[in-house]
C-alpha cells in the first residue's frame, strides 16, 4: 500500500480513463512534503503516468485545488507551450480521501540547482536556454480567453494584489526586525509601474519546475501558482534565478542555480529577446526582481515561523539559523535592486 492512494479505488478509475493501461499498477512517491504530492504510475508493460493529490492531512482546498491545476495544463494543450497530456480529474471523494488528477509521465531531467546542471552536455545549454524563452514568450501571448483560461482570476491590479497579500503574510509572520522589508514595501508601493495588458503568469517560472531532454524543454510542470496578471513577474522572478558562472551568491541564488554552470544566454541576452519577442518595455525590471526577492523573503519568514513554534512538527533538518538569514539576505537584495 501506497499512502495518499486508496488502491481499490484509484486502480479501478485508471483502468477507465487511461486507455494504454495494462495489467497492475505500482504507485511511487516522486514529490512529497507540504506541497501538491507527486505519484509515479507504472503499469505491468512498463507504460508510466502521473497522478497528482494534495498533502496528506487537513490541507485548505482552496491552496491545493487540483481542479484549478488540471484545468491549466488541460487548457494549454494544443498551445506552443509543452504540458504533458491529461488523461483525467477525479472529485469522487469515494474514489480517494482527494481530488487527483493524472498526466503523462514525461522523460527527463528537472535541473533543481548547478548538481543536476553538471548532467546536461554543454552544446544544449544554450538550446534549452533559448527555449525557455521562447516558452515564456509563448505563455505570455497565449490568447486566455480562446483557451478557457479568462476566469482564472482578475486580470487587473495585480501587483497591487499581491502587495496587500504579501504584506499581510509578512505581518503576521514576523518574529524580529528586518528594516529592509519595511523600506522595500514602501518603495514596491510608491513607485509601483503601471500594468499593460494581462497574461496568464505561471508564478514559479524556473529551469526547476520544466523537464529537460536532447536541448530542449519537454514539459513546465508545477502550474499551483498560476494566475493572471502582470507578465513581467514571471520575467523578473526567472531573472534573479537565471546566475551567470562566478557570480556572487549575495547577488542572488549563487553557484546553487542550474545555470550557474554556464553556456546558458546571460541575463541581459534573455531580456533582448523577450523584449524583442514580445514587443514589453523591460526597462523597468529591476523592480519586478526586487518584488521577486521581496515575496520570497515574506515566504521565507512565513516558514521559519511556523518551525520556530513547532507547527511544522520537528524541523527535520531545516537549518533555522541559515533559513533566517535567507530572509534578510533576500529582502537586502530587493532594496539593492530598488535602489539602483
Amino acid at each position: 500500500m501506497t499512502e495518499g492512494i486508496d488502491e481499490a479505488g484509484v486502480v479501478p478509475w485508471l483502468k477507465e480513463h487511461v486507455p494504454a493501461l495494462q495489467g497492475e499498477v505500482n504507485f511511487a512517491l516522486m514529490v512529497g512534503g507540504h506541497s501538491n504530492l507527486t505519484f509515479k504510475c507504472e503499469d505491468e508493460a512498463g507504460n508510466c503516468f502521473v497522478l497528482r493529490r494534495p498533502p496528506l492531512g487537513h490541507v485548505l482546498e482552496s491552496a491545493h485545488d487540483m481542479g484549478r491545476e488540471y484545468k491549466i495544463i488541460h487548457a494549454l494543450r494544443d498551445s506552443d507551450v509543452p504540458v504533458p497530456a491529461t488523461y483525467g480529474l477525479c472529485k469522487d471523494k469515494g474514489v480517494n480521501d482527494s481530488d487527483f488528477y493524472v498526466m503523462d509521465f514525461v522523460e527527463g531531467l528537472v535541473l533543481n540547482d548547478s548538481v543536476d546542471g553538471e548532467q546536461v552536455i554543454e552544446p544544449d545549454r544554450r538550446k534549452i536556454g533559448l527555449h525557455v524563452i521562447e516558452i515564456l514568450c509563448n505563455l505570455h501571448t497565449v490568447d486566455m480567453d480562446a483557451v478557457g483560461l479568462g476566469d482564472l482570476g482578475r486580470k487587473e491590479a495585480y501587483l497591487t494584489r499581491q502587495l496587500k497579500r504579501w504584506t499581510r503574510q509578512w505581518e503576521a509572520s514576523k518574529t524580529h526586525e528586518v528594516p529592509e522589508m519595511e523600506e522595500c514595501c514602501r518603495i514596491l508601493t510608491e513607485s509601483m509601474p503601471e500594468q499593460v495588458g494581462a497574461t496568464i503568469v505561471h508564478g514559479d517560472f524556473r529551469l526547476g519546475n520544466m523537464i529537460v531532454k536532447d536541448g530542449s524543454v519537454q514539459a513546465i510542470l508545477d502550474w499551483e501558482l498560476c494566475t493572471l496578471g502582470d507578465p513581467l513577474a514571471d520575467v523578473g522572478y526567472i531573472l534573479n534565478n537565471w546566475i551567470s558562472p562566478g557570480e556572487p551568491e549575495e547577488q542572488g541564488e549563487g553557484d546553487q542555480a542550474p545555470t550557474a554552470t554556464g553556456g546558458y544566454p546571460s541575463r541581459e541576452e534573455f531580456s533582448e529577446i523577450y523584449s524583442r519577442n514580445t514587443g514589453r518595455d523591460l526597462s523597468e525590471i529591476n523592480y519586478y526582481r526586487a518584488f521577486s526577492h521581496w515575496r520570497l523573503s515574506a515566504i521565507g519568514q512565513g516558514v521559519y515561523k511556523r518551525y520556530l513554534v513547532g507547527a511544522m512538527g520537528e524541523s527535520r533538518g531545516v537549518d533555522l539559523d541559515k533559513q533566517k538569514a535567507n530572509v534578510a539576505k533576500r529582502a537586502r537584495l530587493a532594496l539593492t535592486l530598488l535602489q539602483n
